[in-house]
C-alpha cells in the first residue's frame, strides 16, 4: 500500500513539474488565442516573434484583433509589406517594455507616481500608464488612449496585459 501511494505521488509530482516547465512563451499564448491573430501575423512580418520567444522577461501590451480593425485597413496592409517592416517593428516593440510588470507592480507604481507612471518601451520611446476614470489607460506620445482591458496573462517569459487600441510612436 505504501508503495503505491509512493507511485502515486512520484507520477502526480512529475506531472505537475512537467505542466510547470511547459509554460508557454509570450508568443505561445498569442498564437493560442484567436484574439490575437493580427497581432501573430504583425509579429510575424516584422520579424520579431524569435525576440519574444527569447529568455525576457518582457511585457507585452497586447492589441486585441479590434484594437487594429480601428488601424485603417490600407495603412495596417501597408505595415504589413516587407519593405515597411522596420517601421512596424517600431510600432511593435513600442508595445513591449523590459521586465515584467504584473497588474500588482503597475497598480504599486501608480500609487508610487500619483496616478501615472512612464515606462520605456523597447523601442527606446516613453508610454504613460495612468488611472482615469476608475481604469487603467496607456497614453501614447501622440496623446491618444488605449484601456488595458484585461491583465496579467502569464507566460514563462513575462506577461501579456490586454490592450483595446494599437498605441503609437512618434
Amino acid at each position: 500500500m505504501k508503495k503505491s501511494v509512493f507511485i502515486f505521488a512520484t507520477l502526480v509530482m512529475m506531472a505537475f513539474s512537467q505542466a510547470v516547465t511547459a509554460q508557454k512563451t509570450i508568443v505561445d499564448v498569442a498564437v493560442g488565442n484567436e484574439n490575437f491573430s493580427t497581432l501573430v501575423a504583425a509579429l510575424t512580418a516584422a520579424d520579431l516573434v524569435g525576440a519574444l520567444q527569447g529568455e525576457g522577461p518582457f511585457t507585452v501590451f497586447a492589441p486585441t484583433n479590434a484594437a487594429f480593425a480601428k488601424v485603417d485597413a490600407a495603412t495596417l496592409a501597408s505595415l504589413l509589406k516587407p519593405e515597411n517592416k522596420k517601421a512596424l517593428s517600431n510600432i511593435l516593440t513600442y508595445h513591449v517594455v523590459s521586465g515584467k510588470l504584473d497588474a500588482k507592480a503597475v497598480v504599486a507604481a501608480l500609487k508610487k507616481g500619483k496616478g501615472t507612471v512612464e515606462l520605456k518601451a523597447l523601442n527606446g520611446q516613453t508610454l504613460t500608464v495612468m488611472q482615469k476614470d476608475g481604469k487603467i489607460w496607456l497614453k501614447d506620445q501622440s496623446n491618444n488612449y488605449s484601456e488595458i482591458t484585461s491583465t496579467d496573462v502569464m507566460a514563462s517569459n513575462g506577461v501579456i496585459h490586454v490592450i483595446n487600441s494599437v498605441v503609437m510612436p512618434k
